[in-house]
C-alpha cells in the first residue's frame, strides 16, 4: 500500500466524520465539505491503485528484460 492509498483512506474517513457532524448540527456547509473530502479521498485512493499497477508493470518489464539479457 502506497502513501496515496493511505491518504485517500484518511480523507474518506475525515470526510465521513465531517458529513455526519454537519448532519448532526444541521450545518449544510460542513456536510458538503465532508462529501467533497470523501470524493477527494476516493480519487486519491484510485491514483494510488494506478501507481501500484504501473510500478508492478515496470518491475515485471525490468525483470523480464534482465532475464532475457542473461540468456
Amino acid at each position: 500500500m502506497n502513501k496515496d492509498k493511505v491518504k485517500g483512506k484518511v480523507d474518506q474517513v475525515k470526510g465521513e466524520a465531517k458529513e455526519q457532524w454537519g448532519k448532526l448540527t444541521e450545518d449544510r456547509s460542513i456536510e458538503n465539505e465532508g462529501k467533497v473530502d470523501k470524493a477527494k479521498g476516493k480519487l486519491q485512493e484510485k491514483i494510488g491503485q494506478v501507481k501500484d499497477i504501473f510500478s508492478r508493470v515496470a518491475f515485471e518489464n525490468r525483470r523480464d528484460t534482465y532475464s532475457f539479457n542473461i540468456l
